[in-house]
């Protein structure tokens, strides 16, 4: 919003030597926003000049200029020493005998662009003769500025060359440019600037808006307000006033004091009619629209779209309405106007127009929001209208646009004036004035909370306060009706500390408390992301929807419980509309992502949530916002959310080591993922187990399943099937695993006690055992263990040997026993019998023979 300083000192005691920084400055220390600053920056000389020569002169390039002779006053006696000054200029609307602008030598034009004479086109140019575009009055370039034309031929008889340009133009205006907030509506006006730098400031404010208006009798134009499917329950339109000028000479020339502000705050002049509206608009903040009156059928009124109509707008667009789309419609019911939006092309105010109907309407905010939308048609109504106009303004601004077509136009204004509707009024705040004291931790007087709400335009009932006991610090305060934004007390709290001002608000940190530190689930899970990390995995982060198809590519079974997923009512991407049921499904994505992307070796891990299906979800409700739900409600809406459990999955492809002097690359393979699972089980002081498995998405001959010894799965590891790597176009042999975060948090809560180091010598021994090949070698390897007993320190698989010497259908596992006593060193006889014992043990639980 600009707001020229010039126009604020008519609504407010502004001080003559504050300068628009100044001004800014007090806006902003109400909470407004400062866009900039603009004008101020011309000096002259720049004076009133007229034509006395003009002699077209065609160039080699095929432009024509003109060189001319300006008469400028006594300032041509300082510039060309008596003479006439001498301008090239390459305009064409102009001739002998024109008043024009001129800047002379010295002068300097919005920008800094500082003017000199100087030769062009054969001639020394002294000075220019200026376009509005040139002076910042106007985006107009086409041709210069003619004072007949710009102030009309009676305010331009009585100029004389050389009268200051700078002063009758009002060039010299600084304009403050003020970022309106979406619940700053009021401030879409130069009303809403000025009370807001009186209040900032404490100077005397002049409502604007404070004029006698016609009040509506039922004897002015007919208007009648329909809403057969109002927004959220709100009537789109709760009020309309209707005024009628007859006899307007909508060709008269907008007076130049109206097209100066007009052009300071950004908009075009186009015609009286239309700059009359625009003006009320810019200085009220109620958005008007004029329609022919001789193009109604001899009433208007309100009505949503109906499926299948159509209004070609003023921009010559022609648009297929909404039935969401609020409409005025005359007698007729043929539609005029998108409501609060823009005018129709059919009852637009022509050259040929005489009697004008002037609609000051109340529009509900959102339904004008949907519309501007919906359209994608965004106009100066629909900006203010959104954010909530003052209802009662509405008759005032009409008044003060019938005035100035009176005025201005010639018109005659009818007697009669319609005022329908009933809007709402702002809900009483019951408000108590130790609120803002609370809240932003400064303290706030009763009485200046009582006078800032009252400054602030609210009605202030103060029961306790009239009858001499200030104890009771509840009082109800009634907004007003330009402030549709305070609905509560801590709306009022803002306005209190708005206005003593933001900059008296400290900065202090919050001193923290001591904490109990981090939680075990939160220990356990920095321990998985670090222990991953050590391992050298990445970590990647990526959005748990899934494609309906993922689940055939990932191979699983039709009865595959992983295939029940939990679907989103409103998904970010219709394409994956599905929550994930294990980490693996969006993590293998990423990986592909990398790999594309030039990354042949890549190693990734993700901690992150899943979203176990079922069969029979309960539907959760959807309580309201205005009040806290109950217990009862919440249950309700805790019991219909799904589990969540937390997984962490890794995968990789490419090289785990990369080829160099020391020997050959070697790729990552099932046995590297099952490894990243066994050391996160030694980091967490687990011992956990490890078993061939067949599960989908690995191979079924390189998949393993880990658990603790209790049987419980903690996860699986190993090599993606080739059909799957296929069908998610990954690298073939890519290696995956996937483990249960919350049964690692749950089977480690009870501290481990550290084991104690003996600094006895170790004494190893090795052992070969054939087995039946299905035998795993983890249940050798348990079976080993608890028949040696608490001496076995370690026991490590160093060779698995198939072929003639076993028989077909065996295997022999090579293992290396290391023993150690916490107190003595073992001797040889000690070393065999534990030997024997671990063997003995592993024949009876797996059938195993010592080779």
């Amino acid at each position: 919003m600009h707001a020229p300083v010039s126009w604020l000192r008519e609504l407010a005691d502004v001080p003559a030597d504050a300068t628009g920084a100044d001004i800014a400055a007090a806006l902003v220390k109400v909470g407004l926003e400062e866009e900039g600053l603009s004008g101020g920056d011309i000096s002259g000389p720049i004076v009133v000049g007229r034509v006395l020569t003009v002699e077209p002169e065609p160039q080699k390039n095929g432009k024509t200029v003109n060189w001319c002779t300006v008469d400028v006053g006594d300032h041509g006696q300082r510039v060309t020493e008596g003479k006439a000054q001498e301008i090239v200029c390459g305009a064409h609307n102009f001739s002998a005998g024109d008043l024009v602008v001129c800047v002379l030598p010295g002068g300097v034009l919005p920008g800094g662009f500082e003017i000199s004479a100087r030769k062009t086109y054969g001639h020394v140019s002294n000075g220019m003769i200026c376009s509005a575009r040139e002076l910042g009055l106007g985006d107009d370039h086409d041709g210069i500025i003619l004072l007949t034309e710009l102030l009309g031929a009676d305010a331009a008889a009585s100029l004389q060359p050389g009268d200051d340009a700078i002063a009758l133009l009002g060039l010299a205006d600084e304009v403050v440019e003020v970022n309106v907030t979406p619940d700053r509506g009021y401030c879409f006006s130069l009303r809403g600037i000025a009370r807001e730098y009186a209040l900032s400031t404490g100077a005397a404010y002049r409502d604007p808006a404070d004029l006698r208006v016609a009040e509506g009798d039922g004897t002015g134009y007919p208007v009648h307000l329909t809403d057969d499917a109002p927004v959220e329950g709100v009537v789109g339109c709760d009020r309309y006033v209707a005024r009628v000028v007859r006899g307007v000479d909508v060709g008269a020339a907008t007076p130049q004091w109206m097209r100066k502000r007009l052009t300071q705050v950004g908009m075009r002049p186009i015609s009286l009619a239309v700059d009359v509206t625009n003006y009320v608009m810019m200085l009220l903040g109620q958005p008007l629209h004029a329609f022919d009156l001789q193009t109604l059928s001899g009433a208007v009124g309100t009505r949503r779209a109906r499926v299948g109509e159509k209004l070609t707008t003023l921009d010559d667009v022609a648009r297929a309405l909404d039935p969401e789309d609020l409409l005025i419609v005359d007698g007729s019911d043929t539609p005029l106007a998108i409501a609060g939006v823009m005018g129709g092309e059919a009852s637009e105010v022509t050259s040929a127009t005489t009697d004008v109907l002037i609609e000051a309407a109340h529009f509900d905010p959102i339904s004008i929001a949907r519309s501007s939308r919906r359209h994608r048609l965004v106009t100066e109504a629909s900006k203010r209208f959104e954010r909530g106009v003052d209802p009662a303004v509405a008759a005032a601004a009409a008044q003060l646009a019938v005035d100035l077509l009176v005025e201005h136009g010639g018109g005659t204004a009818d007697p009669g004036a319609t005022d329908v509707g009933e809007p709402r009024t702002p809900a009483a705040i019951a408000f108590d004035t130790a609120l803002p004291t609370r809240y932003v931790g400064l303290d706030y007087p009763r009485e200046e909370v009582l006078s800032t709400l009252r400054a602030i335009g609210c009605v202030v009932q103060d029961d306790a306060g009239d009858a001499g006991d200030a104890g009771d610090d509840v009082v109800t305060v009634q907004p007003p009706s330009w402030r549709p934004d305070l609905a509560d007390g801590p709306d009022l709290v803002e306005e209190v500390a708005r206005v003593r001002g933001y900059d008296q608000i400290p900065s202090v940190l919050p001193q923290p408390k001591d904490g109990h530190g981090l939680t075990h689930g939160q220990r356990v899970r920095r321990v998985i992301a670090t222990t991953l990390a050590h391992q050298g995995l990445v970590e990647v982060l990526t959005y748990p929807f899934v494609a309906r198809d993922l689940f055939d590519r990932l191979g699983y079974a039709p009865d595959d419980s992983r295939r029940r997923a939990e679907a989103l009512v409103n998904p970010l991407s219709e394409e994956a509309p599905l929550m994930r049921t294990s980490v693996l499904d969006t993590l293998q994505d990423a990986l592909r992502r990398n790999v594309a992307r030039g990354h042949r070796d890549v190693a990734v891990y993700e901690v992150g949530l899943v979203t176990v299906g079922r069969e029979d979800a309960a539907v959760a409700p959807v309580p309201g916002i205005e009040v806290r739900p109950d217990d009862a409600t919440l249950d309700r809406i805790r019991e219909a959310v799904p589990a969540q459990p937390r997984h962490v999955a890794m995968a990789a492809a490419g090289d785990a080591s990369v080829a160099g002097p020391w020997g050959p690359a070697r790729p990552y393979d099932a046995s590297d993922a099952v490894a990243w699972v066994l050391t996160l089980g030694t980091a967490l002081g687990l011992d956990l187990e490890v078993q061939a498995a067949d599960r989908s998405p690995w191979h079924p001959g390189r998949c393993a399943s880990i658990s603790l010894p209790d049987g419980t799965v903690v996860g699986h590891a190993g090599e993606l099937h080739p059909k799957v790597t296929a069908a998610l176009d990954l690298p073939a042999r890519s290696v995956a695993a996937e483990v249960d975060v919350d049964v690692l948090i749950a089977a480690t809560g009870t501290p481990r006690q550290a084991d104690e180091l003996s600094t006895y010598p170790a004494a190893h021994t090795d052992v070969a055992l054939v087995v039946d090949e299905q035998v795993p070698a983890g249940r050798v390897e348990a079976a080993l263990r608890a028949g040696a007993g608490e001496g076995l320190e370690s026991v490590h698989l160093f060779d698995v040997y198939r072929g003639e010497q076993v028989g077909d259908g065996r295997k022999s596992l090579a293992y290396r026993l290391t023993f150690r006593a916490p107190d003595r060193t073992l001797t040889t006889d000690e070393v065999s019998a534990l030997r024997d014992a671990a063997v003995a043990a592993a024949a009876e639980q797996t059938g195993a023979v010592q080779r």
